[in-house]
């Protein structure tokens, strides 16, 4: 019993081995795509705040911008409507100017500087001192000049301040009847809109407009700015004039910064080194994830080369080792033919072993860059019918039949005839083995240009798309359905494309399930 599950052990062992490699494989790629997920993640959430912070700050001082330009616009309106109004009112019957608010301020001043200096110490009261009023206002005391200089003042402020209420008056009466371009100099507000940006540290190339409430274009200029730059409704501004107004005739400026977006993604360089080394890392764990199911995929195909090639060791040893019990059995019969029959049977399986040695030898050629060919020049249409002569015969005994057509007219190449040979057997062998029919095998030569062509056709089983891909792959082997008697290395053909690439040629294949596949072979010939 403890036999029995020690053998038992033996056997899972593997396989227990081979479930915890491929399942650690899969939790270490999880662990990785969650990291890589979340890292990106991260990144990503990072370089977007970033770009809203970037963009609020940019949006924050713009409006501010422009609530300062139509501020300005506003002053210097009011500024300049008050300045003609000062200019020229007149308020008495015999059209008498009145005296600015400047002059009104001189004389005032004046006054102010004369009552100083008559409140002087002179130097020659001594003893206590003495004040000498000017009576040129007919007031002889402090307390009466005191009051005397605050009702001029108190005068002087309601005039100024009547002048002033009514130049209001008249100006708010104005502002219903005036256009936006009567009341905005459009030349003052391209400087004032330029000067404020700046100030606030917006330096972009903008164009911008004035427009009524229902979108029209009053005032237009675009700067030198392509008019396609001027589609994207997140790159304009808007701020009203006059907000404070009630007016009937409302008007909008719109300003538009066509390189917004170009300057927001340039505003944060300094994240574009960490973008790109997780690009990388991104990059490499992908090229490390194709490289580890590779490498498996390459385990599990040396696998089942060990595998077959244990079984096809196993089978000429067996009869081989049987043949020479049966000479050593004295109870065995030592006749003739008893012995003509054992040494057959010695002799052919020793020739399968030697057979499927040269078979694992041939994995050598692919560990070199370049195999050592001994070339010479050969007639392939002389090598191919000796190949079809010595194969006809295993073709034949299964109720096959080989037809050759060798059309080429030129067949001379400079060839190997040795592996040149395993190549075309190798391909012959393929489609007797992969055959659930009597094989109809149809080889034909010809002459492309400076090209040899030469073409292996079968009836067989067919290959399937996906198959078709990878069949020249080494350890590959394509599923034979219900064949279960085809057994290989999966060497064949990735041996059979080797050489064919050494003598700088080229191989192809067409195959279609259930009806048969086509090989295709173009190899240079020697020139007449």
């Amino acid at each position: 019993m403890k036999l029995y599950n020690s053998y038992n052990k033996r056997l899972l062992l593997p396989y227990i081995s081979q479930y915890m490699k491929r399942r650690t494989i899969w939790i270490l790629i999880i662990l990785m795509l969650l990291t890589f997920v979340g890292l990106i993640a991260l990144q990503t959430r990072y370089v977007r705040i970033n770009a809203e912070m970037i963009e609020n700050q940019f949006n924050e001082n713009v409006q501010r911008s422009l609530f300062q330009t139509v501020s300005l616009v506003e002053e210097n309106e009011a500024l300049e409507y008050l300045s003609q109004t000062l200019q020229g009112i007149d308020y008495n019957e015999n059209n008498n100017k009145v005296l600015s608010l400047e002059a009104q301020n001189i004389r005032l001043k004046s006054n102010i500087d004369s009552m100083a200096k008559n409140l002087k110490l002179t130097s020659e009261q001594k003893n206590r001192p003495s004040i000498r009023l000017s009576t040129s206002h007919g007031k002889a005391t402090i307390q009466e000049t005191s009051q005397y200089l605050q009702d001029r003042f108190k005068q002087n402020f309601s005039r100024s301040k009547t002048i002033l209420d009514q130049a209001v008056f008249r100006w708010i009466k104005e502002i219903d009847e005036k256009e936006i371009s009567e009341r905005v100099n459009f030349e003052e507000l391209n400087g004032i809109l330029e000067k404020v940006l700046v100030n606030n540290g917006v330096t972009l190339p903008f164009s911008y407009s004035v427009v009524d409430k229902q979108g029209k274009v009053i005032y237009q200029c675009h700067k030198d700015i392509h008019e396609k730059t001027l589609g994207n409704k997140s790159n304009i501004y808007t701020q009203r004039f006059f907000p404070l107004e009630e007016s009937n005739k409302i008007a909008y400026l719109q300003v538009n910064f066509p390189t917004k977006q170009n300057y927001i993604l340039n505003s944060m360089n300094l994240l574009l080194p960490s973008i790109g080394l997780i690009a990388l890392v991104l990059g490499v764990f992908i090229v490390a994830i194709i490289i580890i199911f590779r490498q498996k995929q390459l385990s599990n195909m040396k696998n089942d080369f060990v595998n077959n090639m244990t079984h096809e060791f196993k089978t000429p040893i067996s009869s081989i080792s049987l043949a020479s019990q049966m000479l050593q059995d004295s109870s065995v019969g030592k006749t003739p033919e008893t012995l003509k029959h054992i040494s057959n049977v010695i002799r052919d399986e020793t020739k399968r072993l030697s057979f499927q040695v040269e078979k694992v030898l041939q994995m050598a050629i692919f560990e070199k860059d370049k195999s050592m060919l001994n070339l010479n020049e050969m007639r392939i249409n002389s090598l191919i019918s000796d190949i079809i002569s010595n194969f006809s015969l295993k073709v034949t005994s299964k109720g096959g039949k080989i037809t050759s057509k060798l059309k080429a007219g030129y067949d001379v190449a400079l060839i190997d005839e040795v592996h040149f040979t395993n190549v075309i057997f190798n391909l012959m062998d393929n489609a007797l083995k992969y055959s659930d029919k009597p094989l109809l095998l149809t080889i034909e030569t010809w002459n492309d240009k400076n090209n040899l062509m030469i073409s292996i056709e079968d009836n067989g089983i067919g290959i399937n798309k996906d198959d078709l891909k990878r069949i020249f792959e080494k350890f590959y082997r394509v599923s034979t359905g219900n064949l279960h008697n085809v057994k290989g290395f999966g060497l064949g053909l990735a041996y059979v494309k080797k050489i064919i690439v050494e003598h700088k040629g080229t191989i192809k294949v067409e195959s279609e399930l259930m009806i048969g596949t086509k090989f295709t072979i173009t190899i240079p010939t020697l020139k007449n």
